[in-house]
């Protein structure tokens, strides 16, 4: 039996040079589908080039909390009109620095981008720098979508692991997949594809492993792309993004595909 799973690539919209390269690895076939982010100035020109890709591959909401610019501008959240880090985020939301409703109108801003530029709902939402597992995204994830039609996936936890990174992000969506789940989402798990990025060749061992392991329908995320000016004044994440993309789009990640029994999920699956 051919094992089908998912590949999603994370951060379409932050940057010209990673729409292009992602749009380059969906047209390869080596992508399930992509996560936008919605509050760049780019994004009407990058969401009009995969609109016509609507219903044949996954696209998604990647909800962005940190490093950017606000959609909203000032707020607690952004006093400057700047998103925080994540190590600014989460204890003074908890703490009460940072009001809940200024998250919340954050992500409502950011949803109402995709919406308005795709005329759908996202088909999945997951989170930069994993900000969707935070207690008030989940909050906002339970408010923005009732139980009903239409509700999208989220993507889940990775596998518990003794890898300090992973265990990090283990332990930031503990309880979340089962919170989900329960509140009637379907949830994308497990999900593979963290690894140190500051160290690119890392990317090629961690996709092989996957490709090997992963169970029917389980979830790799990834950071292809190309370089460009933008991506260089938005994110610190570069040159590790051509790493990438040359891997997916190689002869020998096809016959790697090939030799494990192993097929990439389409958008529709």
């Amino acid at each position: 039996m051919t094992r089908r799973i998912r590949l999603i690539a994370d951060d379409y919209g932050l940057a010209p040079g990673v729409s292009t390269g992602i749009l380059d690895l969906i047209d390869r076939g080596r992508l399930t589908g992509t996560s936008c982010m919605t509050g760049f100035p780019e994004w009407g020109e990058a969401a009009a080039l995969i609109k016509p890709l609507s219903g044949r591959v996954a696209i998604g909401l990647h909800l962005t909390l940190t490093d950017q610019p606000a959609v909203t501008g000032k707020s607690s959240l952004a006093p400057e009109g700047r998103l925080p880090p994540l190590r600014s985020l989460a204890l003074p939301v908890l703490r009460g620095r940072i009001d809940g409703r200024d998250v919340h109108a954050e992500l409502d801003a950011q949803y109402a981008r995709f919406v308005e530029a795709l005329g759908r709902g996202p088909s999945h939402i997951d989170g930069h720098q994993h900000v969707h597992f935070l207690p008030v995204v989940r909050e906002w994830l339970l408010a923005r979508f009732p139980a009903g039609p239409g509700r999208p996936m989220l993507r889940g936890a990775p596998a518990p692991a003794v890898v300090p990174k992973i265990a990090a992000i283990a332990a930031l969506a503990s309880g979340f997949d089962r919170s989900m789940r329960s509140a009637g989402f379907f949830v994308m798990t497990p999900l593979a594809g963290i690894y140190d990025w500051r160290q690119p060749e890392k990317f090629a061992p961690a996709l092989k492993t996957a490709v090997e392991t992963l169970p029917q329908e389980g979830l790799f995320m990834c950071h292809p792309g190309h370089v460009d000016e933008t991506l260089r004044t938005r994110d610190p994440m570069q040159g590790v993004r051509e790493v990438e993309f040359g891997v997916l789009a190689s002869d020998a990640f096809g016959a790697g595909l090939a030799r494990a029994g192993v097929e990439i999920l389409d958008g529709k699956g």
